[in-house]
C-alpha cells in the first residue's frame, strides 16, 4: 500500500464481524488459562499481552503502523516525546558515555542532554549540523555511542542533511538517531537516508488535534549492535535468564531491549485512550500534512515581503533559504507547517506583535490543525543561555509560527492586522 493507505488500514486487520473501527482495549491486565503460558510470557518465548505498561492490543496496533510508515522493523509508544528520547537513549548509553548532538535542536532536549543526563553521567557534545564532517568529527571520542538530530530543527527551521550525518555517525561506528517530529512519515522517512532510530513527539502532528500527549520510538533494524562497541545488547541479560536480545531477536533487538529493559523499569507508558486517539490522528495524516505545507508556503512568501516589519523568515521554499536544496532532497512533498520570523524591535515588538493577534493562539504548542503563535526565546527555550539560543538559531524577536490547516486568507488577514498595529 502507499502512505496514505497505510495511514488509514495498517496494524489493524479485523476479523470476520469484527469491528472496522480500532478497539479500545481499557484494560491494565489481560487473563490466561494456563501458569506455563505465562511463564513463557515473562520469558519472552510467547506472544501476548500480560500488562499494559508493556504491551495493550490498542497500543500494539498503532505501533505497528506507525512503524510501517516509517519503514521500521518495530516501534513502541511512549507518555509524551520527551520521554520517546528518553528511553531511546537509555536503551543504549549509560553512566561514562557520550554522544554527540546538534545543537539546533528543541529546547526541552537541550535541557534533558546537558542537565539532565549530565547528572546520570552522560556527557553530550553539541555540534553545528551545517560544519564540515571534519569539524564535527572531532566531538566524537572513544565512548561516543550515539549521533542524534532533528529532521527539521524545532524552531530555527535548519534541514537536517541526514544521509549525510548517517554516514558520519556509521564511520565511528555509533547509531544515528533522528527526532522526526516536524516532518512526520508523510513528508520524510529518515530511514531512507541512512537514520537507523527514529523519535516523535506524537503530540504533535502525528495526533494533529492537540489532544493527547505521546511519543514513539522506531528501529529501523538495520544498525549492527554486534559490532564490539554494545556488549549490552549481546551479551546475557541476567533479568531475562540470560537471553541475548541480538541473539534471540535479530534485526528487533533495540526495540524489544527498549520495551522490555527501559519500558519495564521506568514505565513512561502510553494509554490504550491515547493510542486510540493517537490512531485517529493518523489516518488523516497525509491530508493535513499537505494542507498545512501549502498554507506555510503562502505564508512565509508574505511574510517574506514584509520587510518594514520582519528581520528575516526562516522556511525552506523560500528563494535563497540556505536549506531549500536540502529540503528539497529530503521533503520533496511539504516542508510541514512551521515558520521561523524575526520581528524587527526585538522581544517588546514580537510581544506586541502576538498580543494583537485574534484568530491565531498564543499557546505552548505547536503543529496542530490550528494556526498558533510562541515567542520561544520567553517561552519554550527561556532556561538557555543567550549563547545556547544563538545556537539553536534563536534571535530576541523570533517568532514561532504554525500553520493550521484554518483557509489561508484567514491566516494571512489577521497576520497583516497584528503587523500593522506593531
Amino acid at each position: 500500500m502507499k502512505l496514505a493507505s497505510k495511514c488509514v488500514h495498517s496494524g489493524y486487520h479485523p476479523e470476520n464481524g469484527g469491528a472496522n473501527a480500532l478497539p479500545i482495549y481499557q484494560s491494565t491486565t489481560f487473563r490466561y488459562n494456563s501458569t506455563e503460558y505465562v511463564g513463557d510470557l515473562f520469558d519472552l518465548k510467547a506472544p501476548g499481552d500480560f500488562y499494559t505498561r508493556l504491551s495493550n492490543p490498542t497500543t500494539d496496533v498503532v505501533e505497528d503502523k506507525i512503524a510501517d510508515l516509517e519503514g521500521g522493523v518495530g516501534a513502541l509508544l511512549t507518555s509524551s516525546g520527551q520521554a520517546a528520547t528518553t528511553l531511546a537513549i537509555l536503551n543504549i548509553l549509560h553512566a561514562g558515555d557520550h554522544m554527540v548532538s546538534t545543537s539546533t535542536i528543541y529546547g526541552g532536549t537541550v535541557n534533558l542532554f546537558s542537565v539532565t543526563f549530565k547528572k546520570i553521567g552522560i556527557d553530550v557534545t553539541f555540534v553545528d549540523a551545517d560544519a564540515p564532517d571534519e569539524e564535527i568529527q572531532k566531538a566524537f571520542r572513544p565512548n561516543t555511542k550515539l549521533l542524534f538530530g532533528e529532521t527539521i530543527a524545532n524552531p530555527a527551521i535548519a534541514v537536517l542533511d541526514i544521509e549525510r550525518l548517517a554516514n558520519l555517525a556509521h564511520r565511528n561506528g555509533v547509531p544515528f538517531m533522528v527526532d522526526n517530529t516536524f516532518a512526520t512519515p508523510a513528508l520524510c522517512r529518515p530511514f531512507e537516508f541512512g537514520a537507523d532510530i527514529v523519535v516523535h513527539s506524537t503530540s504533535k502532528y502525528l495526533d494533529g488535534h492537540a489532544v493527547q500527549l505521546g511519543g514513539c520510538i522506531v528501529d529501523s533494524g538495520n544498525f549492527d549492535w554486534t559490532n564490539g562497541k554494545f556488549p549490552e545488547f549481546v551479551e546475557p541479560d541476567a533479568s531475562y535468564h540470560g537471553l541475548s536480545y541480538t541473539g534471540n531477536f535479530g534485526k528487533q533487538a533495540y526495540i524489544v531491549k527498549a520495551r522490555v529493559q527501559m519500558m519495564r523499569d521506568l514505565g513512561s507508558t502510553m494509554t490504550p485512550m491515547g493510542a486510540f486517539l493517537l490512531n485517529l490522528g493518523l489516518e488523516t495524516l497525509p491530508l493535513r500534512m499537505k494542507k498545512h505545507s501549502e498554507n506555510a508556503e503562502k505564508v512565509a512568501a508574505y511574510l517574506a515581503g514584509r520587510t518594514d516589519k520582519i528581520e528575516f523568515v526562516n522556511y525552506p521554499t523560500l528563494p535563497g533559504d540556505k536549506y531549500h536544496d536540502l529540503a528539497e532532497k529530503y521533503l520533496p512533498e511539504g516542508k510541514s507547517g512551521v515558520i521561523a520570523f524575526s520581528v524587527r524591535g526585538g522581544r517588546e515588538k514580537a510581544a506586541a506583535f502576538i498580543d494583537h493577534l485574534k484568530m491565531i493562539s498564543l499557546v505552548v504548542h505547536v503543529a496542530d490543525i490550528r494556526t498558533c503563535v510562541l515567542h520561544p526565546a520567553s517561552s519554550t527555550h527561556r532556561q538557555l543561555t543567550d549563547e545556547q539560543l544563538v545556537a539553536g538559531g534563536i534571535t530576541p524577536g523570533l517568532i514561532r509560527l504554525s500553520c493550521g490547516v484554518e483557509d489561508v486568507e484567514d491566516i494571512l488577514e489577521d497576520i497583516r492586522q497584528a503587523l500593522d498595529k506593531v
